[in-house]
């Protein structure tokens, strides 16, 4: 049973390189499978959000799982070599709690992940790629992550990604209430955005999806419009404000449709925030003179300023989780032994029953019972005790001390003088 993760996050690699590593919802179930099938991987769960993609797995073979997910995306494995971290056992135990608990997220104590880890559970338990190993873990862990927020102060005051996005706009026009805000996809992302934007009454929002029924119940709760994905090119030009995050493989606003939008908008500003990965926005946009565009690692940057304060929530977590991290290696080492547990049992039962048939038939000759028990417990003892003593007797001198005092340990006898 050999526990295992690996994978990059925003610590360790840029937008740039995440962006390449990314499984879409609509593919994980099938990615799930095809680990778990074709590799030396028995167990397996896929985490993979706008700031890691990470590989949860039981496995004997751990380069094989990491030369998978190389050649899945069809990437040669020194291209995402430099950003890769590798995490056996207990160190891969620990990133979890960690993360889960919002200490490694590029906004600290932020919720989302969480829920993120849930859903990576639900869909490796839908593959069926989900065993005793991986289940414990998890389960372990988001107990670990409630205890971190109940007992600590990890959470409180979160700067989230959405909250820094409205500051800055603040700080980019004089009043959001005079905008006009194109919210673009209808996840959980965008409706968080769309929260903190409203409270500041923005003159108009509109949800674009490319599914307009799941963007129409956002749209009724703010009050606002829908359009078509289709319908951008006539529509970018009449918002000031930008935010999207879709699960789009490719980017969906390019430097021709902007460039057009700025032209109509006689070079009035547009604010754009591009919360996705890969990308929802080309790169060459941000370069366009009256567009502002930043990224979900640009966010990340402003909403992490003034969090020192918290430090001493984070010590907290960290001894909670360390203490966790112990509790369940003890779980894991004691589950690594079950095999063993089980031959010595199995080797106990086969000298019963050997030594009870043996009694058996002696009584059915019509044998003294006193005397059947009396040799049916002796035989029992003396086979149960002659892989001890014969080891005793064989042992070689260097190895002879500390063959007696396991020995004492396991029978919990006094030592001989």
């Amino acid at each position: 049973m050999q526990l295992f993760a690996f994978g990059i996050n925003h610590h360790t690699a840029p937008l740039s390189v995440r962006e390449q590593v990314v499984f879409h919802a609509e593919s994980l179930i099938e990615a799930l499978r095809d680990l778990v099938d074709h590799r030396p991987v028995k167990e397996a769960a896929i985490i993979s959000t706008c700031n890691r993609t990470e590989i949860y797995c039981n496995t004997d073979e751990p380069p094989a799982a990491v030369d998978w997910m190389a050649r899945y995306h069809r990437l040669k494995p020194q291209h995402i070599e430099p950003y890769l971290y590798r995490l056996p056992q207990e160190k891969a135990v620990k990133h979890a709690f960690r993360v889960a608990s919002g200490l490694d997220s590029m906004v600290l104590g932020e919720p989302q992940i969480l829920g993120q880890f849930k859903e990576a559970v639900r869909t490796a338990q839908a593959a069926g790629t989900l065993g005793l190993l991986l289940n414990k873990l998890f389960q372990r862990t988001f107990a670990v992550a409630k205890t971190v927020r109940s007992e600590t102060e990890i959470g409180a005051a979160t700067v989230s990604m959405a909250s820094a996005a409205v500051r800055l706009a603040s700080h980019i026009y004089p009043s959001i209430a005079e905008q006009s805000v194109l919210f673009i996809g209808a996840g959980e992302m965008i409706e968080l955005c769309a929260t903190h934007f409203a409270a500041h009454h923005p003159r108009r929002m509109t949800f674009a999806n490319r599914t307009l029924e799941r963007a129409r119940p956002l749209a009724d709760r703010f009050l606002a419009r829908t359009i078509a994905l289709n319908d951008l090119s006539s529509q970018l030009a009449a918002h000031d404000i930008v935010v999207t995050c879709t699960a789009s493989p490719l980017p969906i606003i390019g430097k021709g449709l902007t460039e057009s939008a700025l032209k109509a908008r006689k070079r009035r500003p547009m604010l754009m925030f591009d919360l996705a990965v890969p990308r929802d926005i080309e790169g060459e946009v941000g370069k366009l003179d009256d567009v502002f565009l930043y990224t979900v690692d640009d966010l990340g940057k402003i909403a992490r300023e003034g969090m020192d304060a918290r430090s001493n929530a984070v010590a907290q977590a960290e001894v909670i989780i360390e203490n966790q991290v112990t509790d369940f290696m003890h779980w894991l080492g004691n589950r690594e032994l079950v095999p063993m547990i089980r031959a010595l049992r199995d080797s106990a039962e086969r000298a019963r029953r050997h030594e009870l048939a043996r009694a058996a038939r002696r009584l059915a000759r019509g044998e003294d019972p006193q005397v059947v028990l009396e040799q049916l417990s002796r035989g029992l003892t003396a086979k149960l005790l002659h892989a001890p003593t014969h080891a005793l007797a064989h042992v070689r001198e260097e190895d002879r001390e500390q063959l007696v005092q396991l020995l004492a340990r396991l029978y919990q006898i006094p030592r001989p003088e």
